[in-house]
């Protein structure tokens, strides 16, 4: 959902999704002068917190403060200066309205800490609801490790539970209680075991297709549905000496889930899906599907919790079709890799103006990344993207686009790679890739995952291509946009278009995390550079926005395109 609201020369666009809202702020060329920030205020219209009121905060102040680092402070005592800004403190299907007021200074000082010489002007209010998981696309992200800051101030006994271990020696093998690991999972997990729920007794089934079954909390709500009647049926991955594998087949055992088929799925490459169908049984025994379950998370403390993922379930009667099918194909092609292959390319081709579309892998001739990489390069306003692993470089190219072109491009890659991560020269375009502070949730999350196959911080695989605009289109699955993926590995990726409310999801949460990596790749590159990295603060006069409104500046372009230009 998204609203736009204006009054006394100031302009507000808000972006709802499920657990985030983003706000983007104009204003008119004479409301700029001794312009300080925004002051956004929240009032709770619905649900059991209907009635509150108070103001967003943030954690720069003015310069010449004592603030605690980290301490959070109202917004109207130190406004924001930025154009666009989100709250993520929100719960879904909830009413809010947000209120933004552009705050001035008073008189010619510059403004400091105790120099607070400020003034609130009436701004426009803005009445928006977060999305549900009643509609026929239900999407949640985790919270994981892109947090931390929000970790560190709720859980205050454990930072420093974490920092005492890392002084002994012992951060590597520190874990985590329950309570905060289903704080880090932000509902992903419920959303997991709620649609594994609804198949409730011998009428319904539930087939999985996954790669990582490592998770007891979900085998558990297996086990739970096989004890209910419910027919289930399992297709993981399988292959000789692998870590994974053995794994899966433990789990899946332990206890074994009453009535459950199981399917090895016998590969060189990798078995990387993680979906799941859920199907009412016909009396004729005919499997009719309900709903599917996708997404980039593997069934693991690690998918679940640590790295940021995302679930998204469809209801479109076009989706199920291609899951299902997909299904008993896998099942069907079991050990034949090459037979799962030609079915894909001769009953899964890629529409060139997808609605609404379940794609798979492996394919013959790189046909989905030439797909993808043709849609991303038919943008119109902007592309913003989250990914894992090294992509195909014409996913890549197409990602980076002309040089200046009036695209606005940002986006966030888990490694760093030499053509997308860093501040891009292009004027449209800035890039990050992950970097993690040493200490806290970040230096836990570092030294317990040092034994992986890689430090993997941002799992998500999702693309959306011109978010702001009345007809966005979105790319999300297990799908790496990679070689593998393309031509080895089983895989499934949902693209969807024209469904503003699916896109403000992955818009609110790709900024997420994109903004809190930037800020930490940022910090990074300025130590290894051995430039100064005192404290940022906020400005004391109107000087902070002139970038805003500089012609060809990538922080213009932001402002126009995420207000409604």
């Amino acid at each position: 959902m998204r609203r736009v609201a204006e009054a006394n020369g100031v302009r507000v666009k808000a972006y709802a999704g499920t657990t985030g809202v983003l706000l983007a702020f104009d204003v008119e060329p004479g409301k700029r002068e001794d312009l300080l920030g925004f002051a956004v205020s929240r009032e709770i219209l619905s649900g059991r917190f209907a009635g509150r009121i108070g103001w967003l905060q943030g954690i720069l102040d003015f310069p010449g403060t004592s603030k605690a680092r980290g301490e959070l402070i109202a917004t109207n005592v130190a406004p924001i200066q930025k154009f666009r800004w989100s709250d993520y403190s929100v719960y879904p299907d909830t009413q809010y309205a947000y209120t933004v007021q552009p705050a001035y200074r008073s008189g010619t000082s510059l403004v400091t800490g105790s120099n607070r010489r400020l003034f609130l002007e009436a701004g426009p209010r803005v009445v928006i609801e977060t999305q549900g998981f009643q509609g026929e696309d239900a999407i949640i992200f985790n919270r994981a490790v892109a947090s931390s800051q929000a970790f560190s101030r709720r859980f205050p006994d454990l930072d420093l539970e974490i920092q005492q271990a890392k002084e002994a020696g012992m951060l590597a093998s520190k874990t985590l209680p329950q309570r905060a690991l289903d704080w880090l999972s932000r509902g992903l997990v419920e959303q997991i075991e709620s649609f594994l729920a609804q198949a409730d007794d011998e009428r319904w089934a539930i087939d999985l297709a996954i790669y990582e079954y490592h998770l007891p909390r979900l085998h558990q709500a297996m086990v739970a549905a096989g004890k209910r009647g419910v027919k289930v049926r399992i297709l993981y991955h399988a292959k000789e000496d692998d870590d994974a594998t053995a794994e899966n087949k433990h789990l899946l055992h332990d206890p074994a889930i009453p009535g459950a088929i199981l399917f090895p799925r016998v590969t060189t490459a990798i078995m990387h899906n993680k979906f799941a169908v859920l199907s009412r049984i016909e009396p004729s025994g005919r499997y009719e599907p309900v709903a599917a379950l996708a997404g980039s998370t593997n069934w693991t403390e690690n998918g679940c919790y640590r790295q940021a993922n995302v679930v998204h379930i469809s209801r479109s009667p076009a989706i199920l079709e291609n899951y299902a099918a997909m299904f008993e194909t896998l099942i069907a092609t079991s050990t034949n890799r090459r037979a799962t292959k030609n079915w894909i390319n001769k009953n899964n081709k890629i529409p060139t103006a997808p609605e609404r579309f379940g794609g798979f892998s492996p394919r013959s001739k790189f046909a989905d990344i030439h797909a993808m990489a043709t849609l991303i390069a038919g943008a119109k306003r902007d592309v913003l993207f989250a990914t894992a692993f090294k992509l195909r470089d014409e996913i890549t190219d197409a990602l980076l686009g002309a040089a200046n072109d009036s695209i606005l491009r940002m986006g966030v890659q888990n490694s760093s790679s030499a053509k997308i991560t860093g501040i891009h020269r292009d004027r449209t375009a800035h890039f990050t890739a992950t970097s993690l502070l040493p200490g806290g949730l970040e230096g836990w999350l570092k030294e317990t995952t040092a034994k992986q196959k890689g430090t993997i911080r941002v799992h998500t695989k999702a693309i959306v291509i011109d978010v702001t605009s009345e007809a966005p289109l979105i790319i999300s699955g297990s799908h790496n946009f990679s070689t593998n993926a393309s031509k080895n590995n089983d895989e499934n990726y949902l693209i969807i278009r024209r469904d503003r409310d699916v896109a403000d999801v992955y818009l609110c949460e790709i900024m997420r995390i994109y903004d809190h990596y930037r800020f930490r790749f940022s910090a990074r590159e300025k130590v290894k550079a051995g430039e100064p990295t005192a404290p940022p603060s906020l400005s004391g006069d109107d000087s902070w926005c002139n970038d805003y409104f500089t012609d060809g500046s990538l922080k213009s372009l932001d402002r126009i395109r995420f207000s409604g230009y």
